[in-house]
């Protein structure tokens, strides 16, 4: 329990939030400013969108074995994320009897893991900073139906730069904007459907008036607004990421206005039209004026030979950040050897499965 916090009742539950949206949008900072409240949790994400493609080899999730074996594996995920969960530790069958009578999905196993680290945290809301999430937002609104989602959106033309220049990401400007606007795509249905339980804020207007717009965003969560939250002094966990990682250096400072246009030091002038291209309906919506006429020509052609190009330069990436940071390409690199691992075994699994049968 966290200094200064009043206890809750032990059946009290956390109500559950998503952070929607894409990557590189500032996401991190709004985190560590809201994670100075007791009553709010959010630990670093599992980011379990990246185990997705692994489920559908563990057969039927009604059969209790591979559910099972499904919540060992996504706990081992835990235990091999980027940053650790600090002093938490799962124990498999207690979350396969909270979660057996419930339905079964992958989701609902993370989200068992979240809040059963909530309720020892003594949280009033628990939210999962997974924004990739998002494309399943509404499967998540079936399993939760008091589910909030928190949809921060960023100048695409500087969340683009900033993640083309980051190895979770593609290396080509033109993929991610097209990932970016895939995100806009599935909040603003999330918003039309759920209109109650979508807050919607641009990274920008945080930056120019924190108190503000945390104001708006404590008062969603119907959590206290604490003056410390809106105090830019990094917090431990910042510093602890700062020193981590490069793609997490900035926590460690307070935000600098400054940089809100600092894309055109890293994007051509044709590259910004693309950008502007694809995401200029949203661009209009939140008020980000276009620099350009916005008619990039894209097709797929276009976009195969990004996508080789982008290839070719993540694994320059790679190789670079093994030379420069050999810990922080060890500790990625852990966690996508891992699920590779996994998916070895559940290809093994099945074959020999399969060749018994015959």
């Amino acid at each position: 329990m966290k200094a200064n916090q009043k206890p809750r009742f032990a059946t009290d539950l956390p109500r559950p939030a998503l952070m929607i949206g894409r990557r590189r949008c500032g996401s991190h900072f709004i985190r560590l400013t809201l994670g100075k409240s007791p009553e709010f949790y959010s630990p670093y994400p599992l980011h379990i969108i990246d185990f997705l493609p692994l489920v559908p080899l563990y057969g039927n999730l009604n059969n209790d074995d591979n559910y099972f074996q499904l919540i060992l594996d996504v706990i081992g995920l835990h235990n091999m994320n980027v940053v650790r969960w600090p002093a938490i530790s799962f124990e498999p069958i207690s979350i396969f009897d909270a979660i057996k009578t419930k339905p079964r999905s992958v989701h609902t196993i993370t989200w068992e893991m979240l809040l059963q680290a909530g309720r020892i945290h003594n949280a009033a809301v628990v939210m999962d900073k997974s924004l990739d999430t998002v494309l399943y937002g509404e499967e998540l609104t079936k399993l939760m139906d008091n589910i909030l989602f928190l949809h921060v959106i960023r100048d695409p033309r500087a969340q683009v730069a900033s993640m083309t220049r980051a190895i979770i990401h593609d290396f080509e400007p033109a993929l991610n904007a097209i990932s970016w606007k895939e995100a806009q795509d599935a909040a603003e249905q999330l918003a039309e459907k759920y209109s109650g339980r979508v807050l919607t804020i641009r990274y920008e207007d945080f930056l120019n008036d924190i108190e503000t717009t945390v104001r708006k965003i404590t008062s969603f969560f119907n959590i206290k607004f604490l003056p410390e939250m809106v105090d830019t002094k990094a917090s431990d966990e910042a510093k602890r990421l700062a020193k981590q990682s490069a793609l997490w250096e900035s926590n460690a400072k307070p935000p600098d206005l400054s940089n809100i246009a600092k894309y055109r030091e890293f994007l051509t002038p044709e590259q910004i039209e693309q950008i502007e291209t694809i995401c200029g309906d949203y661009m209009d919506r939140y008020n980000y004026k276009r620099e350009t006429k916005a008619a990039a020509f894209i097709n797929d052609e276009i976009i195969a030979q990004a996508k080789q190009r982008s290839d070719v330069r993540k694994q320059i990436a790679w190789n670079k950040l093994k030379n420069d940071n050999i810990r922080d390409y060890q500790t990625r690199k852990q966690r996508a050897w891992y699920i590779a691992a996994v998916r070895q075994r559940l290809l093994e699994e099945s074959t020999t499965t399969e060749q018994k049968r015959r």
